[in-house]
């Protein structure tokens, strides 16, 4: 027959919840106070460091945090010669034109979500692809000089990306005085309303796409030859090494900038969209922020234009967090770790 074995000890009290709730909090205490013995102590190592981070710092406050004070007006009926502290409040009137869905700003709207989606469809794949294929090449000869001529591009201003197409595809542009020259119809793009939208994309593809591989191409380099090397052992093809090897590697980095495109998706090229505006008319090129310019800058209904521009960005802070939250759930880092 067996015997339970009992223990001679007596046994212990329940403990009191008083004093569990006073051991939590005194572990919260203590977890806090040793962070901030960790900060003190990474602040006095990384002295000079952090010398260095203070100017950049310094230009975030002054020129990005600061101004976010001025969003104020969007309930006022702002005047500059009153400035903010004169300007008689008017509540939440100004947003009238989100509510009762005026007809300008619908259209800025329609068109500012045409151009995100063509553009993320069009635009966003564009570096992917071009970094594999220079990924692929095995001359770095080759592969040097193909990024320094598509490099380029991205340090020219709008303004001289929006002259060189009209002197390409204008009326009086390259294309079109080749086309007269041989009794051909011009054709002209620059000034058509229906091909604005695939005309601004084409230039954000000429103009960002080799500056836009460089995160693609540093990341590429990170990976281990030694996967080529097995998967092409286990007979994979190169199609087979760039959906299992490759695109995984790079998946980290696609899904972060997805969603920082998500955040930025009611923000389109305001210098790019403004400098070609007239030739092609406000109906068919109004977007988010040239409505709020041409309503507040040029119109002086600075209220109305502080209004909508704050409902703009509060969208694109709900959509990051959103997005990252989603991130966080398929198992990605997202832009900020939980």
């Amino acid at each position: 027959m067996t015997r339970l074995a009992v223990d001679p000890r007596p046994a212990a009290p329940d403990p009191d919840p008083g004093q569990i709730g006073d051991d939590r909090a005194g572990a919260r205490q203590g977890a806090g106070s040793r962070r901030s013995a960790t900060w003190l102590h990474r602040i006095r190592r990384d002295g000079i460091l952090t010398l260095f981070v203070l100017p950049g710092l310094a230009v975030l406050l002054v020129f990005h945090y600061l101004p976010l004070l001025g969003n104020v007006i969007a309930f006022q009926d702002y005047l500059p010669f009153l400035g903010i502290g004169g300007s008689p409040w008017v509540g939440l009137e100004n947003f009238g034109v989100l509510i009762n869905g005026d007809p300008a700003f619908l259209r800025a709207l329609a068109n500012t979500l045409i151009i995100t989606l063509v553009q993320t469809i069009f635009v966003f794949p564009v570096p992917i692809a071009f970094a594999l294929l220079l990924n692929s090449l095995l001359s770095e000869r080759v592969k040097r000089a193909v990024q320094l001529i598509t490099y380029l591009p991205h340090f020219l201003s709008w303004v001289v990306v929006v002259a060189v197409f009209q002197h390409v595809l204008g009326g009086g542009g390259m294309i079109n005085n080749w086309l007269r020259a041989r009794g051909y119809e011009s054709v002209d793009l620059i000034t058509n309303p229906d091909a604005f939208i695939g005309l601004i994309t084409a230039q954000v593809i000429w103009k960002d796409t080799g500056w836009a591989t460089i995160l693609f191409l540093a990341v590429l380099s990170t990976v281990d030859t030694e996967l080529y090397e097995a998967s092409s052992v286990d007979g994979a093809s190169r199609i087979r090494q760039l959906w299992h090897v490759t695109l995984p590697a790079m998946r980290g980095i696609i899904v972060l900038l997805l969603i920082l495109k998500l955040g930025d998706s009611l923000t389109v090229g305001f210098e790019q969209i403004l400098l070609q505006q007239n030739a092609v008319g406000r109906h068919a090129s109004e977007v988010l922020d040239t409505y709020v310019y041409n309503n507040g800058v040029v119109g002086g209904n600075w209220g109305v234009a502080a209004a909508v521009g704050l409902v703009k960005g509060v969208v694109g802070v709900a959509l990051v967090v959103g997005a990252n939250r989603i991130a966080h759930a398929l198992g990605e880092a997202g832009v900020y770790q939980r």
